[in-house]
């Protein structure tokens, strides 16, 4: 078999459906039993993980440890799975993306396993980059803002640790997800399903799903939707230019193909 045939086929084309949802089940168990280890690996960093969470509440309040309050029996149990279980997903990631490879890969073409590749250290990257920015940028301005808001009320602020740390992983989770439409896009492009023009067209409504997403994963404030939608619109726009860039490049080496060759002979 040459390079061509074992790029259109994949070697397992001929497995029976059955054999395919057995190793689907196990792929499950696997993603399972990785998870239930990382939560059982990040429990006992739960106090840690608070104090991280806690950080940009001192933009609010001078002691933040003093300023949540558990008002439930189960309160701290609820709150420490919570961290473990978020925890425990980023520290089992990468045996997760492993045991969905194994799954995948071996019915993707070659040219399509590097682009799954690619797309995945550049859907992390972006993951991390919408955590940061929710937790360094987003995070404080809206607690001063919802802060602020019991003030103006007249209410006196008294929050929950319980609701702190949902609200606190909503939002960065959210920021982290949001950030990866553009690893999306990409993909889409390189695949063929969509193309700059396509794009173009689309950017009006771009922009409408961008403020709705940063309305259905932020507070609901004006400055946390503007720091999300804001950063998504640029990165679509890269999206934009990069699909260009990659169509050109492509453009140009058919080109390049079909241009005939001068025959070899006497300079």
């Amino acid at each position: 078999m040459n390079a061509k045939a074992d790029e259109s086929a994949g070697p397992d084309d001929a497995k029976p459906f059955l054999e395919h949802l057995e190793d689907l089940r196990r792929a499950l168990i696997r993603c399972a039993a990785a998870l239930v280890a990382g939560m059982i690996v990040a429990f006992p960093s739960a106090p840690w993980i608070l104090r991280i969470l806690q950080r940009p509440l001192r933009s609010v309040v001078e002691d933040p440890e003093r300023f949540l309050r558990s008002l439930e029996v189960g309160g701290a149990f609820s709150v420490a799975m919570r961290m473990a279980f978020w925890s425990g997903l980023l520290i089992s990631a990468p045996f997760l993306l492993l045991f969905a490879g194994q799954f995948v890969f071996p019915g993707l073409k070659r040219g399509e396993r590097k682009l799954v590749l690619q797309a995945g250290a550049f859907g992390v990257a972006l993951f991390v980059v919408g955590v940061a920015l929710g937790y360094w940028v987003t995070l404080p301005a809206a607690l001063r803002v919802m802060f602020g808001m019991h003030a103006w009320l007249g209410i006196s602020a008294e929050w929950t640790i319980t609701s702190y740390v949902a609200f606190t992983s909503q939002l960065l989770i959210g920021f982290g997800l949001a950030f990866e439409l553009p690893a999306v896009l990409l993909v889409l492009a390189r695949l063929g399903l969509v193309s700059h023009g396509q794009l173009q067209v689309a950017r009006p409504y771009a922009v409408v799903v961008s403020l709705v997403l940063a309305a259905l994963l932020t507070p609901p404030d004006v400055i946390s939707q503007l720091i999300m939608a804001v950063p998504l619109l640029l990165l679509y726009e890269l999206c934009v230019w990069i699909t260009w860039a990659g169509e050109r490049r492509k453009a140009a080496a058919g080109m390049q193909e079909l241009t005939p060759r001068a025959p070899a002979g006497r300079p």
